[in-house]
């Protein structure tokens, strides 16, 4: 495209009637970007770009994009905005939030007046989750306001009529209450823009620091780490000691997944060719998981973090809900099909609280499905071809080496065998509570439409507090906040990250929600037990009424 025409000043109207029109416009430094034909190529994902379409994407742009990518995405570049850009509710995501506020209406059948409860929370609510209650989580609109998000009736092209539901007097409504009297002050555009300038500053301190640096010698430690666990595994079960032997396959697994993580976010070479073939070889080869499966996955889960419509990192429907808006079955953007609030959903959330850990102990069990899924249905982005059979290639190294050699050819007896498939697997557990405990207990609210990167991270995101000796244990994860803040930062660099992230918080007058290991615990069973007690109430409701005589929608309106 020359340049000239790239110059042209659009004004918001053309921008947003491309938009409607299903373009992917997206805005980096008033630059407006047409990426339609880029979509399908892109390494991340479509999604990631569609999360995106009609907002200012600057701020993520540069936290997953080196300047030279940045650079070429000029390619796109359709024309300039000559004012700030007033971001606006992507396609991808409408159909999930209305325009006005909804109230809540409940009829207590003894003749008072109707009880309502609104869905109404001021500015300071949005970035302050100790405002929030579990009970009650809202989605914030385009036009500013907050309205309940809407279940799978909104995504028809029709909605039934709104029915006010029937509730015996005699039931106890669940106690609406939020999780702190903390309040934060009220923040109009001006400071939310003060504050994401200083977070660009941040970022530009940080880099001054060396901190995006790769510190190769701490990765010499790691691989000497895991090559110890892994010979000591392979001498244990080669003297028939099969159950310590399992210890060690599932503790080389555990320390494994961290290497992979920060290749995954280009976070050792920065260089995505060299950093994704390692991914690709330590995922699959080693560890039998897509690296494809995890980056589409996990990109859009830093996009939109803790959304329960769009991440696909806390959608774990019928099992588990961390918010009362999966009692709405929910369309799923990352899944593209609903997610049912079904019977059996109904009989186990309510006792979530208590199936947390076991049900973690077969998360790697869940991985490989989704991997094998990902890779034989061709889910992945169409540059790049060559990674699909590369991982295939590596599914099949995996199987061998550990299903048939180790697996079949090592282990004498049935019994022994699953022993050792279950004690292997069951020993990642902690890894996966890892990867849930930094956002479960958080916010589940979607950001205000202008709402900075930054802000939006540190709302949805706790960090564990550990001593600098048990870094190797938690790989960085435990820094989950200032990882989703510098997502290829190498993560041996965190920890230097955090204290500087604690000063600028107190400076701009944010929260950096750190909490010992203990207590990142408590919190996240304490969010799983409320909203499960809400699951039991309104199971309870449900049953009373249908006993009654009464029918009762599967959700209130």
């Amino acid at each position: 495209m020359a340049p000239s025409k790239r110059e042209t000043v659009l004004c918001p109207v053309e921008v947003n009637q491309l938009i409607d029109d299903g373009h992917a416009i997206v805005i980096l430094d008033r630059k407006v970007l047409k990426l339609d034909s880029w979509l399908q190529y892109h390494p991340g994902g479509d999604k990631c770009i569609l999360h995106m379409v009609g907002r200012d994407a600057s701020d993520e742009v540069v936290a997953f994009h080196p300047a030279d990518v940045r650079k070429q995405m000029l390619r796109y570049q359709i024309g300039v905005l000559a004012n700030r850009w007033e971001n606006v509710l992507p396609p991808l995501q409408r159909g999930y939030g209305e325009e006005t506020q909804e109230t809540v209406e409940i009829e207590i059948d003894d003749g008072s007046e109707t009880e309502s409860l609104s869905s109404s929370a001021n500015l300071s609510d949005i970035f302050d989750d100790d405002l929030l209650s579990p009970a009650l989580t809202h989605r914030r609109t385009r036009n500013g306001s907050i309205s309940s998000r809407s279940s799978v009736s909104d995504v028809e092209s029709t909605s039934p009529p709104k029915t006010k539901t029937k509730v015996q007097k005699d039931i106890k409504l669940p106690e609406l209450t939020s999780e702190s009297t903390e309040s934060a002050p009220p923040m109009d555009q001006e400071k939310l823009d003060d504050i994401a300038e200083s977070f660009r500053n941040l970022i530009a301190k940080l880099e001054a620091r060396g901190l995006y640096d790769c510190n190769y010698w701490a990765y010499l430690s790691d691989i000497t780490r895991l090559s110890v666990i892994f010979a000591t595994m392979i001498f244990l079960l080669h003297h028939g000691w099969y159950v310590t032997s399992s210890l060690f396959m599932g503790g080389f697994w555990h320390q494994m997944v961290f290497i992979a993580h920060d290749a995954g976010h280009k976070g050792i070479t920065h260089n995505y060719h060299i950093d994704t073939l390692i991914g690709m070889t330590i995922g699959n080869h080693l560890g039998g998981l897509s690296m494809g499966w995890w980056k589409r996955s996990h990109n859009i889960h830093h996009i939109v973090t803790n959304d329960p419509a769009h991440d696909e990192g806390i959608q774990h429907l019928p099992f588990m809900a961390v918010s009362t808006e999966f009692f709405k079955s929910l369309y799923s953007t990352y899944h593209d099909r609903i997610m049912a609030y079904n019977a059996f959903a109904q009989t186990v959330v309510p006792y979530q609280k208590y199936l947390y850990y076991p049900l973690l102990c077969f998360g790697r069990f869940n991985l490989y499905v989704l991997s094998l899924e990902f890779i034989f249905m061709d889910k992945g982005p169409k540059s790049n071809r060559w990674h699909r059979f590369y991982e295939l290639s590596g599914q099949i190294f995996f199987w061998f080496w550990f299903g048939y050699l180790i697996m079949w050819c090592s282990i004498p007896t049935w019994t022994q065998r699953f022993l050792f498939l279950m004690i292997s697997h069951m020993v990642t557990m902690p890894l996966h509570v890892q990867f849930t405990l930094s956002h479960f207990a958080m916010s589940t609210i979607t950001p205000s439409r202008n709402e900075p990167w930054a802000l939006q991270q540190l709302r949805t995101t706790m960090d564990v507090d550990c001593p600098a000796w048990l870094d190797w244990m938690h790989g960085g994860l435990q820094f989950q906040t200032i990882h989703h803040l510098f997502p290829t930062m190498p993560r041996h660099n965190l920890r230097q990250a955090s204290e500087e992230v604690k000063v600028w918080s107190k400076e701009v007058g944010v929260k950096y929600e750190v909490y010992g290991f203990v207590e990142c615990n408590g919190k996240v069973l304490s969010r799983l037990e409320e909203v499960g007690r809400q699951a039991r109430f309104m199971r309870e409701c449900q049953e009373r009424v249908l006993n009654d005589g009464e029918f009762l929608h599967g959700h209130w309106e």
